[in-house]
């Protein structure tokens, strides 16, 4: 191999860990002030997976993903609806998410109902769905499970507090072509309008909730 090959191979490698690097530290210095997030916090980005856009316009929010933070340790993890549900690195959660940007939400009386032994309920709660699928069809079961019903569930069990407000598929708009096309995918000719379901967007919404972290 050449020299000025070798040369350019080594500089295209030195330039792509440079960004890798300046991109790690970057998402790290998002949390150098962890001490401003709490365990049973809610954190919301918009997600780049297929369904996303489909998520957004149906609910007409920017925010299509969300978890719960807890704290193991002096790290922080996000417990969340993917494929399985399971805790992952926070800042590997928000490196996923669209530019890396986030919010973070939590319950405005946190200090008075977000307990050690209310968070230790909580824990268990979230226990009993860690490990289970992903919910793509949206049904109002245990069986399976999507983000936001996570979080709704995790919470209502856990503290009594419906974090968000109960819809029924037919009220958000599915008449954009990204909408159809996911619902004709999920459901082919037999969409359950009635199905009892709880959005991403009604869950940043609530009145709840407080934002506390962003950027």
């Amino acid at each position: 191999m050449k020299k000025s090959t070798l040369l350019f191979s080594f500089m295209a490698f030195t330039i792509l860990a440079s960004l890798y690097t300046e991109k790690s530290k970057g998402i790290a210095s998002l949390f150098s002030q962890n001490a401003t997030l709490k365990n049973g916090d809610l954190i919301f980005h918009t997600s780049q997976s297929s369904q996303s856009q489909a998520i957004q316009l149906a609910t007409k929010s920017k925010y299509s993903h969300c978890g719960i933070i807890f704290q193991e340790s002096e790290k922080y993890f996000v417990f969340e609806a993917i494929q399985p549900v399971k805790y992952t690195p926070l800042e590997q959660w928000v490196a996923r998410g669209k530019e890396g940007k986030y919010v973070v939400k939590r319950l405005k009386n946190a200090a008075q109902v977000l307990t050690p032994e209310v968070l230790r309920k909580m824990k268990a709660v979230g226990e009993g769905f860690k490990g289970k699928n992903y919910d793509s069809t949206f049904e109002w079961s245990d069986d399976k499970i999507y983000c936001s019903e996570l979080i709704w569930k995790v919470y209502q069990r856990a503290t009594g507090l419906e974090i968000g407000k109960l819809d029924k598929l037919s009220h958000f708009d599915l008449s954009a072509e990204a909408v159809k096309k996911k619902m004709k995918e999920r459901y082919g000719n037999k969409i359950p309008l009635n199905e009892t379901v709880i959005s991403p967007a009604a869950v940043f919404e609530s009145e709840l909730l407080i934002t506390v972290k962003s950027n």
